[in-house]
């Protein structure tokens, strides 16, 4: 007799599910930030490459929100409001995706180390190590 977990899915959608999202991979760890927006959208995000994700249901399904220094726009279903992802405004080589591991099954965010980032003052990592893949 097996006790093995199966695998966390890999697909998870806003509350409404008119955005839907596949990862590519499930993700190894993931940041929990509190700068003003992260903070208050209750984000824990897992970084992509940007369009290694398949996020169905925008552009007529989301809206955007861009603040600060405008490099990102944070993405959220029309309809319920939940912050699915964000990308930059204006990709380059090597460019990723943030994507809101709230928006899938408990298991998924359960099967990953989340590591606590200030985003409001110190732009560090509270634990003091980099991210892995950071350079």
């Amino acid at each position: 007799m097996s006790h093995e977990q199966p695998a966390p899915s890999l697909h998870g959608s806003c509350h409404c599910g008119a955005v839907r999202l596949t990862l590519p991979f499930a993700p190894g760890e993931a940041t929990s930030c509190n700068c003003s927006f992260c903070r208050r959208s209750a984000g824990i995000w897992a970084y992509y490459a940007l369009g290694t994700v398949s996020i169905q249901g925008p552009p007529g399904n989301t809206e955007d929100y861009v603040w600060g220094d405008r490099t990102l726009r944070n993405v959220r279903c029309r309809t319920c409001g939940i912050v699915t992802h964000w990308e930059p405004l204006e990709p380059t080589p090597g460019a990723r995706h943030g994507v809101n591991l709230r928006n899938f099954e408990p298991g998924l965010l359960a099967s990953v180390v989340v590591r606590r980032f200030d985003g409001a003052d110190t732009w560090t990592f509270l634990d003091g190590h980099s991210p892995r893949g950071a350079a």
